[in-house]
């Protein structure tokens, strides 16, 4: 009786599991850099490259708020949007050194005030030789059913602004 009860308890969660995975959508870009994957992870692994875009992007991001945290796995960090009226909170997930991997997952704003119900920002550095690497990100979001009709999308346009900025500024300074 426990056997047939766990194959069906096994059966229900790989089905529940296999809707929501059909149902996220990923858009996924890279940028080639050239500057040491080392480097590059070293400016995107915490508050590095929050602190970078505050400083040098005042024309996208009004403020970058540390709410929790030091830039480890639990941070949770707000960032307002020119003109001041959108802002995205994030709390930090994953930071894996070993494989150079960032996870964030969104909490409010973007996507999540219009019909998105899970955002979740993956950052991957990838050594492609001693002095380039490839900066990848993946953005994975899940559409409520109620706004699928609409295809709700994260914007990406800033994120591209943030990841380019970083580029440039790896590159200046390598």
């Amino acid at each position: 009786m426990l056997k047939q009860f766990s194959l069906v308890f096994f059966v229900l969660i790989a089905c529940y599991v296999g809707v929501n995975v059909r149902e996220s959508k990923h858009i996924t870009k890279e940028f080639e850099v050239n500057a040491p994957a080392s480097e590059v992870w070293e400016l995107c692994r915490s508050l590095g490259l929050k602190n970078l875009v505050a400083r040098k992007l005042k024309n996208v991001v009004q403020s970058v708020q540390v709410l929790k945290g030091d830039g480890g796995v639990g941070t949770v960090v707000k960032t307002t949007l020119v003109p001041g009226i959108s802002s995205y909170t994030e709390k930090f997930t994953v930071i894996d050194d070993q494989k150079r991997v960032k996870v964030a997952q969104g909490l409010e704003g973007d996507c999540l005030a219009f019909g998105c119900s899970v955002l979740n920002l993956r950052l991957e550095i990838i050594e492609k030789s001693q002095n380039s690497s490839i900066i990848k990100y993946t953005v994975s979001y899940t559409v409520k059913k109620e706004f699928q009709a609409k295809d709700p999308k994260p914007t990406i346009q800033k994120l591209e602004a943030m990841i380019q900025l970083s580029k440039e500024y790896l590159e200046r300074n390598n």
